[in-house]
């Protein structure tokens, strides 16, 4: 798998190009403190709707508030939730996806219940348990992740079906290996490759989801901020202070943006379909 890594560094630019804007945007979190000189939170009338400048990086907002410092802010919560819905719905989906692919009685129920799922529309989902649990930082994960676990599910079921049928997982169960053992050692491993992947674009799918919820109010308290509430709340003013709007817009953009590069770059090195088309 280093070597896999290795390859996709190094050879494709894609990867380089979403993993490098990814990178610093990750970095730009985690130092957010440092990089800010005022409080997310304090309200500040006497400097309100004041215009980009030296003071203010990215100008104020209605409430005398630093855009800049609450869009810095914004990227811890956009990346958090898109880390934390990722890895959730890749471990469920996983679990559903080889049981259901590999125990064959077991298949038909839980692919319908998954389909069951996915008949319901993500958005709507999420806007309901929000309203019906209260507006925090867990409610709008879980409504994030439970669209997510049926197309992990469907994804990990289709690999599994094809690399049960393999002779060397033929052998390993007539040679009377445990079912756990051959999904682990046999049929995991060829997971993991598009599991990748399709992490990438749960990621993507993550943050643009919690911004529609924030800018909708759905979404978290407007007293945490994140890109869609930043949004939301520069909507009244956008004419007379366009940049409470654009600032967060385009890091939302530009990041759902680095993450699709990203998981572009990805399947194109680690599918062997892609790279033959691509002649590598």
């Amino acid at each position: 798998m280093r070597q896999v890594f290795r390859h996709a560094a190094f050879r494709n630019p894609s990867v380089l190009i979403g993993g490098g804007i990814l990178l610093v945007l990750l970095i730009v979190a985690l130092v957010a403190p440092l990089l800010t000189e005022h409080d997310p939170g304090t309200i500040a009338p006497r400097f309100r709707l004041r215009g980009p400048s030296d003071q203010f990086l990215m100008g104020t907002d209605m409430l005398g508030r630093d855009v800049w410092t609450r869009v810095v802010h914004g990227a811890r919560i956009s990346l958090l939730v898109s880390t934390v819905v990722a890895s959730i719905s890749i471990s469920i989906g996983l679990l559903i996806g080889l049981v259901a692919g590999y125990i064959r009685w077991l298949d038909g129920p839980m692919m319908r219940a998954m389909d069951g799922i996915m008949a319901i529309p993500g958005i709507l989902l999420a806007i309901a348990l929000v309203s019906l649990s209260g507006a925090s930082l867990l409610t709008v994960i879980v409504a994030i992740v439970i669209p997510e676990i049926p197309r992990v599910a469907r994804l990990v079921r289709g690999v599994v079906l094809s690399i049960r049928e393999e002779p060397y997982v033929e052998a390993a169960v007539g040679l009377g290996t445990p079912t756990p053992k051959i999904l682990i050692q046999h049929i995991l491993p060829n997971t993991i490759a598009p599991l990748i992947v399709q992490g990438t674009y749960i990621c993507a799918s993550a943050i643009l989801v919690e911004a529609i919820l924030s800018f909708l109010g759905a979404g978290l308290p407007p007293e945490i901020p994140t890109w869609g509430n930043i949004i939301a709340e520069g909507r009244a003013v956008f004419q007379r202070a366009p940049w409470i709007i654009l600032f967060p817009g385009g890091f939302l953009a530009v990041t759902i943006l680095a993450v699709n590069i990203l998981g572009d770059g990805l399947r194109d090195t680690l599918d062997p379909r892609m790279k033959k088309r691509l002649g590598a």
